[in-house]
């Protein structure tokens, strides 16, 4: 298993010149919104031309148009991709990198948003964006430093749920048929 390094926004200034920091605390690194002058169809078209597929099952946020997207990355990794109502002609993204929910320790480990991941995304199919900062409700205009982030693998070996859900109910099943025939 591979560990996911990334660098994520650190320090940052606005149009009005002030400067920030973007917040850590025990929940994690507080999130930034890449908006862009798109509609969702073309977002939606970019990031399945990119591998994004829909995700099934998820914790949809307030303002998430549709369902949210992911790309697998390296074992056992996959980047979460949801895109949000903003403004009228807005669409807003928010990214993370999790474990994979082909794996039961998705529901338990640790993610963190990602940013310069879609940012290259962007740039690669010439998409303006700006940064926007819920917390302080002002748009980036200068990233000035970066964190370095670094999500370890768990160190419980990860499990792969679907498999599992198949032996049980094998092993279900014929426990099933074997009290069935002493009945």
């Amino acid at each position: 298993m591979v560990e996911f390094l990334t660098k994520y926004p650190k320090t940052m200034s606005f149009l009005d010149g002030k400067s920030d920091k973007v917040k850590v605390d025990t929940k994690g690194v507080e999130q930034l919104t890449i908006v862009v002058k798109k509609s969702v169809e073309e977002m939606l078209k970019i990031f399945s031309n990119e591998g994004f597929t829909h995700v099934k099952f998820e914790h949809k946020q307030e303002t998430q148009i549709g369902s949210g997207l992911s790309l697998k990355l390296k074992k056992p990794w996959e980047m979460h991709v949801r895109l949000l109502e903003m403004k009228k002609g807005l669409v807003a993204i928010q990214a993370e990198v999790e474990v994979s929910r082909d794996y039961l320790q998705h529901l338990f480990c640790q993610r963190t948003p990602v940013f310069y991941e879609i940012e290259t995304l962007l740039k690669k199919h010439q998409i303006e964006y700006k940064i926007w900062n819920e917390r302080i409700r002002k748009y980036v205009n200068t990233v000035l430093d970066n964190y370095k982030v670094k999500l370890t693998t768990p160190s419980f070996p990860v499990l792969a749920w679907k498999p599992m859900v198949y032996v049980i109910s094998t092993i279900g099943v014929l426990y099933l048929f074997k009290y069935l025939m002493t009945v």
